[in-house]
C-alpha cells in the first residue's frame, strides 16, 4: 500500500551542524498495519512522519502510495490521503472556532470548495452523533469555542477529525505525550476503537515500550535513521520491554547491565 525506497534525509546539509536524519530507510506498510514506532531522541521517529506527511521532501528515494508516486507531492494534496495528529494538543484544531467549524472543515478536507453555509443542521446532526462516540458529552457543545476545551478534550477531537474522512494512513505523533496519564488512557483506547472501527491503516510513534508492545499488530525500531527491527504477529505481542530495551543497546554497542533493567 505504502513504500519507502531508499529514502535519505539530511538537515543543515554541507555545514559543521548536518544530521543525517533518515538513512537509506526501506520501510513497506501494508493495508490495515497499525505499527508502532519507537527508538531513541533523534532516531528518526518525527522526521519519518514528517516525510510521509510531505513536510520534508527527501533528499533521494521515493515514496509510493497505492502505485502512485508521492515522493514530490507538497503536504496540502496529500492531506487528502493523510490524517495527522501532533503532540500538541493546541496544533490540531483552531481556537478560535466551534466545535462545529473545526468539524466542518475537517469533514470537507477532500472536497471541492464551493459556496454554501459553513455549517448546515445536517451538519450539526451529523456531528452530532460521530461527537457521541468519544464519549466526553462535547456532542451538546457543539456551539462551543475549542479554545475553552481542555487539552485531552481537544487531542479527542482531533483524533475524530483526522479520522473524519477516512484516511489511507493515518499518523500519530506521540498524540498522548502531552496528557495526564488518566487522559491519554482515554485517548488511546479512543485510537484503538477508530483504528479497529474504520479498519484504518495507521503508524504511531510512542516512547512508551508497553504501550508499543501492546497495541497493533505490528513494532519498528529507528536507530539513526535506519529500521533496525521489524517484528509483528505473535514476536512482537511475545516481546517485553527488557526485550527490546536489550535489543536497543545491543546496537548502540553497550551492555545492557541489570541497572537498566524494567518492569515489563
Amino acid at each position: 500500500m505504502l513504500r519507502l525506497e531508499d529514502i535519505c534525509l539530511s538537515f543543515h546539509k554541507g555545514s559543521v551542524n548536518e544530521v543525517q536524519a533518515l538513512n537509506s530507510l526501506n520501510l513497506t506498510i501494508h493495508e490495515g498495519d497499525f505499527i508502532t514506532v519507537i527508538g531513541s531522541n533523534g532516531a528518526g521517529k518525527s522526521t519519518l512522519l514528517n516525510t510521509l506527511a510531505g513536510t520534508y521532501f527527501p533528499d533521494s528515494g521515493s515514496i509510493v502510495l497505492m502505485e502512485n508516486d508521492i515522493t514530490r507531492w507538497p503536504e496540502y494534496r496529500r492531506a487528502r490521503h493523510m490524517g495527522r495528529v501532533f503532540q500538541d494538543p493546541l496544533m490540531g484544531t483552531c481556537a478560535s472556532m466551534t466545535i462545529a467549524q473545526n468539524l466542518a472543515l475537517a469533514r470537507r478536507r477532500s472536497s471541492k470548495r464551493s459556496f454554501r453555509p459553513g455549517v448546515t443542521a445536517a451538519d450539526k446532526a451529523y456531528f452530532r452523533k460521530e461527537v457521541h462516540k468519544i464519549g466526553l458529552g462535547l456532542e451538546d457543545r457543539l456551539n462551543d469555542r475549542i479554545g475553552l476545551l481542555s487539552g485531552g478534550q481537544r487531542q479527542a477531537l482531533t483524533l475524530l477529525m483526522a479520522t473524519m474522512v477516512r484516511p489511507d494512513i493515518l499518523l500519530l505523533d506521540e498524540h498522548t505525550a502531552a496528557l495526564d496519564p488518566k487522559t491519554a488512557n482515554s485517548v488511546l483506547k479512543l485510537t484503538e476503537f477508530l483504528v479497529e472501527d474504520l479498519k484504518l491503516t495507521t503508524l504511531m510513534v510512542t516512547h512508551n515500550m508497553n504501550q508499543a508492545i501492546k497495541m497493533g499488530n505490528r513494532l519498528i525500531m529507528l536507530h539513526q535513521g535506519e529500521v533496525i527491527l521489524d517484528v509483528s504477529g505473535e514476536a512482537k505481542q511475545a516481546l517485553t520491554v527488557n526485550e527490546l530495551l536489550a535489543r536497543f543497546y545491543a546496537v548502540k554497542g553497550e551492555d545492557f547491565s541489570s541497572d537498566r533493567m524494567l518492569l515489563s
